[in-house]
């Protein structure tokens, strides 16, 4: 893939690719495991729909305990709710980081100062990443998008890069330079392409 960036990436067909998985989720799955070890389906839902609140705020500069708690601190709680939640919150994420000056300047998501400008990408490869989580363990197929892979690999690419093998998300998981986009942006978060519930 090369390496232009879009100066203000649309976070839509990320946030739709991961809304349009949730009637693929029966009640039957929750308790399910998923690439996140720490993580069963339950959990893996429960960080989606606080990662998208958390940089929704991000975008909004509406910053406190949504934007200022280390999401590692805790593990996720899902509400009876989501199946609701989740999608608004996923909705209300893509529209934020359109808004003007959602882009500029300083912001905070999981507790971390950082450029507004990198917390949007940030939160792109959130979606796409954690998307494919939820895809691979309930049995779903999955398309984030050209456009937003594009941005994940731009962010995680420098992993795939560092001869220590420490990732973002864990140690980097080598695969081949031919692999599809999604394939790397996988492996570049630690995790197997070829992961399967069992595994």
């Amino acid at each position: 893939m090369d390496n232009t960036q879009n100066p203000s990436p649309d976070l839509h067909p990320a946030a739709r690719a991961v809304a349009q998985l949730i009637d693929g989720v029966g009640d039957e799955r929750l308790g399910d495991p998923t690439p996140c070890p720490k993580y069963a389906v339950r959990e893996l839902l429960g960080h989606l729909v606080g990662l998208s609140t958390a940089f929704r705020d991000a975008a909004r500069k509406d910053l406190g305990p949504t934007t200022g708690t280390d999401p590692g601190s805790v593990l996720p709680v899902l509400d009876d709710d989501w199946r609701t939640v989740l999608p608004q919150r996923l909705d209300e994420l893509a529209e934020a980081w359109q808004t003007p000056g959602a882009w500029d300047g300083d912001t905070e998501a999981g507790g971390v100062t950082f450029p507004a400008a990198i917390a949007g990408r940030v939160a792109i490869n959130e979606l796409v990443v954690h998307g494919w989580d939820l895809a691979r363990a309930t049995g779903q197929e999955y398309a984030p998008g050209e456009a937003s892979l594009q941005v994940s690999y731009e962010l995680m690419k420098p992993a795939g890069d560092d001869p220590s093998g420490d990732g973002m998300f864990g140690p980097v998981v080598e695969v081949p330079d031919s692999a599809a986009p999604l394939d790397q942006v996988v492996g570049f978060s630690g995790r197997r392409p070829d992961w399967r519930p069992g595994d």
